[in-house]
């Protein structure tokens, strides 16, 4: 049985409403409710979610994909079939993606949020510039572009300020 026609536009929307829930919305959201609960300084609760659902969630998620053979890593290598160099370096980055992943799990643990957020923010971010000046990006790699330059420079800029503000 064939997939139906609008499969592959079920997929692109799904995938944008994934990233910008676990990018934007999620942090914010569950930043609100533990300041409304519990309080605490703004900056290093959002932060923490953030790290939670911007690199905890999210590149579990995108390490699944990469192992399960899945995700679009291979394409974006330029692979419309994949050779076993190119499989082997996604699951790889994949595995890499999981151990962050998880890591990122963590970061409601206090003393947590800012190290894993430093980890999976600098690669997010680096991995976000380097994608910046390619050209032909379709509209899902443009998505995780900036989703992960904006990830990036929250999780820094947590990081930063929790430093000054105990040093």
């Amino acid at each position: 049985m064939s997939a139906p026609p609008w499969s592959g536009s079920v997929d692109v929307v799904g995938y944008f409403i994934l990233v910008i829930a676990q990018t934007a919305a999620l942090p914010v959201i569950s930043g609100v409710v533990e300041l409304a609960v519990a309080g605490g300084d703004p900056v290093a609760v959002v932060g923490k979610w953030w790290v939670f659902w911007g690199v905890g969630t999210r590149l579990l998620v995108a390490g699944i994909a990469q192992v399960s053979g899945k995700g679009p890593t291979a394409a974006i290598l330029g692979a419309s079939t994949p050779s076993v160099q190119v499989v082997q370096l996604t699951r790889e980055l994949g595995t890499a993606n999981i151990g962050m992943g998880f890591a990122g799990l963590l970061a409601p643990i206090p003393g947590w949020a800012v190290p894993v957020g430093l980890a999976g923010g600098v690669f997010l971010f680096i991995a976000g510039a380097m994608h910046v000046a390619k050209r032909g990006k379709n509209a899902r790699e443009s998505l995780a572009t900036w989703t992960d330059l904006l990830v990036g420079v929250v999780v820094v800029t947590l990081a930063v300020y929790t430093l000054a503000a105990t040093g």
